[in-house]
């Protein structure tokens, strides 16, 4: 059953797979209560913004959902996708953009797609499993380097030098915009830093900082000021932009390269319409009106401060995702969650080993431009309360909540 399949009797439909109702914001439904609800990647508060719930109602009643039938490359090919995907390359200032049906499987075919046996790799150990995967699928050599630290970096990337001189490969370095579990960015400025000397492509997954980082939302590379080094820029529609899909971008000559090789595109349905034309909202609201990103960091800085404050750990987050680290195992975990859930009304996410260390727990917050400074200061009160029952020993019994469905 795997590591989190020997729960499933306990926990399903409640740790795993628990269902929400109701519409996407900071208020929902869990097992018929109102929850304030902490764990979903609507960072703009895109999913029932006006604009784009009318851009989606009209595309799905003027095309469907079935338009356009078949892949790209046959017939799944209509004047909207290129119009994103050239709006797209200009707000990333690059020269061209695709894009893709899945952002995680749109990963594994880039990396696929990109690299040959000869080429090395060279990634970030926190990379996500979509990086992972794809990496898989390379039978030439890689080499890891510990999270964010360059001078362990440097020394792989001569080792990967060396040994694509004799290959006659390419090096290719991957790592993240900003890290989905502990929020913190990755050192593209300080990584860029070695590209002259070593001779690398940088291949960056910004999947949650797209929309959220740098002056204009394009992202960690703005951010950071390293927008032109960023050799292949991915970002998704699954987060900032709430719905389903994601793009590349880069030269022309590495997207004529992935268009005609990646396989999860060639060989699968195009992307909907009304999803590219609700993302070509989405992407103007972002451009037009920064007052939605300020928002976000209202509520991130609020709540990322008063939890500092109060002694919590969020450990080194630079970005909306924010991470609360406290002490026990799986028992505690759960009995927290459920307290949280059934005597506070918060709805948040919990991340046990072997994300984290044995004898850490992560519960997982992620701020929103929904969220108000009430439900900050709220759920702030509601942690504070939930560790000294830590503290007290209140949730030492070790017993796993048995909560689940019967299915």
């Amino acid at each position: 059953m795997g590591p989190l399949g020997q729960f499933a009797d306990s926990g399903y439909g409640y740790y795993f797979f628990p269902k929400l109702e109701g519409e996407i914001s900071n208020r929902m439904f869990f097992r018929g209560k109102p929850v304030l609800v902490w764990s979903l990647n609507n960072y703009l508060g895109l999913a029932n913004h006006p604009e784009v719930r009318k851009a989606d109602a009209e595309a799905s009643l003027q095309f469907g959902l079935a338009a356009p039938m078949g892949a790209r490359m046959m017939s799944g090919q209509t004047i909207y996708h290129e119009q994103l995907e050239h709006e797209l390359a200009e707000f990333e200032h690059k020269e061209a953009a695709y894009l893709l049906n899945f952002g995680y499987m749109g990963m594994v075919s880039i990396i696929d797609s990109l690299l040959d046996r000869h080429d090395v790799v060279v990634y970030d150990s926190e990379s996500h499993a979509c990086i992972l995967d794809g990496l898989r699928l390379h039978i030439g050599k890689r080499f890891v380097f510990p999270h964010n630290d360059l001078d362990k970096f440097e020394q792989q990337l001569i080792r990967a030098r060396k040994l694509a001189d004799k290959t006659g490969g390419g090096i290719l370095v991957i790592t993240e915009g900003v890290f989905g579990m502990p929020g913190d960015l990755g050192n593209l400025s300080g990584i860029l830093q070695f590209k002259d000397k070593y001779g690398f492509r940088l291949l960056v997954d910004d999947a949650h900082g797209f929309g959220t980082m740098g002056k204009h939302g394009a992202g960690t590379s703005e951010e950071q000021g390293v927008m032109d080094g960023v050799d292949v820029y991915f970002g998704t529609f699954a987060k900032a932009m709430a719905g389903i899909g994601a793009f590349v971008a880069s030269e022309k000559r590495i997207i004529k390269t992935l268009t005609y090789n990646m396989r999860s595109q060639v060989f699968a349905k195009s992307l909907p319409l009304p999803m590219v034309l609700g993302s070509i909202k989405r992407l103007d609201l972002i451009r037009k009106n920064p007052e939605i990103k300020d928002k976000l960091w209202s509520v991130v800085h609020a709540l990322q401060n008063g939890l500092r404050e109060k002694g919590f750990d969020i450990g080194r987050t630079q970005s909306p995702v924010t991470p609360v680290f406290l002490k026990g195992g799986l028992g505690e975990a759960t009995q927290i969650v459920a307290d949280l859930r059934e005597n506070f009304g918060i709805f948040c996410s919990m991340v046990i080993y072997p994300v984290v260390p044995k004898g850490v727990i992560m519960l997982r917050l992620i701020p929103t431009a929904t969220h108000t400074l009430e439900d900050v200061t709220y759920t702030i009160d509601a942690f504070s309360e939930v560790r000294k029952k830590l503290d007290e020993g209140k949730y030492s019994s070790g017993v796993i909540p048995n909560v689940a469905d019967i299915y």
